[in-house]
């Protein structure tokens, strides 16, 4: 998500108005080329890109671009409009989840932010993992980390319902890095090409987690960073809880039985978007700066299809 507005994060009252998100619509613009396809044209995995839970981002929605890249790279993309059952999963490779949501806040920006999966879908996705299916879990700010909190812990990862600044004065973009530590060395961020190396991936404001042991971090935040959990979203009076967020992660790799699943608290760094209100306001790997997020985004993939190592 990206911020619209400068934020001051000051010791006294902290008040911004909650953005026009209507506005930001899929950059059809964006480049979604790939160079060394992983698969022939529809020969690959099938990623099945979740419709079915109020997501902000969906398969013809905002997170078109992320399908058609995924396409361009062979995969066999999918929406998965229903809820998460073993049949609805049956044949799925890769399940993608991006910014779900309780109905409870479709209109309502507030606490209390209630799980968007009922306890069965999340049996049914930790089975569809434990016996090697892949998932890529994405959840934004605040209301979206609080809606996949519960599914979130069935891997032993813990969200944060808040917000990840910068101070003092959070803008995005967000810039992870090799060269300061933020950004993991690690086979996905080598990718499986000598071409395919990142070394610097942006996000857009989101929020942070918690990842046991044997996760791998991707992306880290420093100690500039705090974690605001408000009330209300975007709204941030003086009694706003806030916690140093230094070492929370914004993205990490983790095996779970026979599966591979990868978290992630932000979710334009994985599509192209553009508000039509402002053609030059784009986020994602259509955003100045984000030029690597494009590749990142594939090595996250290839690295969730098995085609890098564990």
């Amino acid at each position: 998500m990206r911020i619209l507005a400068s934020l001051a994060l000051c010791a006294t009252v902290c008040f911004v108005s909650a953005p026009v998100w209507s506005a930001a619509v899929a950059d059809n613009s964006a480049d979604v080329s790939v160079a060394a396809p992983a698969y022939p044209k529809d020969m690959g995995p099938i990623v099945a890109i979740d419709g079915g839970h109020l997501n902000f981002h969906t398969h013809e929605g905002r997170f078109a671009p992320f399908g058609r890249l995924m396409s361009n790279d062979g995969f066999r993309v999918r929406p998965l409009t229903g809820a998460f059952t073993p049949e609805a999963l049956s044949g799925v490779s890769i399940l993608v989840i991006a910014n779900a949501l309780n109905p409870v806040n479709l209109n309502r920006w507030t606490l209390p932010t209630p799980s968007a999966f009922t306890p069965g879908e999340i049996e049914a996705v930790k089975t569809f993992v434990a016996n090697g299916g892949s998932l890529l879990l994405i959840a934004d700010h605040m209301p979206w980390g609080g809606a996949v909190a519960d599914l979130a812990k069935a891997f032993d990862v813990t969200f944060f319902n808040g917000f990840a600044f910068y101070v003092p004065e959070p803008e995005a973009p967000d810039f992870f890095a090799l060269d300061d530590g933020t950004l993991g060395q690690d086979r996905i961020s080598l990718g499986r090409l000598p071409t395919t190396n990142v070394t610097r991936v942006a996000t857009f404001t989101g929020t942070a987690f918690r990842a046991p042991d044997n996760a791998r971090p991707l992306l880290t935040l420093s100690n500039d960073y705090v974690m605001l959990t408000p009330q209300t979203a975007w709204e941030f009076p003086p009694e706003t809880p806030r916690l140093p967020a230094g070492g929370m992660l914004q993205g990490a790799a983790l095996l779970h039985g026979k599966g591979r699943l990868a978290v992630f608290g932000e979710a334009a760094m994985f599509t192209a978007q553009v508000e039509e209100t402002d053609p030059k306001l784009r986020t994602g790997f259509s955003a100045p700066g984000a030029d690597q997020n494009k590749q990142f985004v594939l090595n996250v993939t290839h690295w969730l299809a098995g085609l890098l190592g564990p």
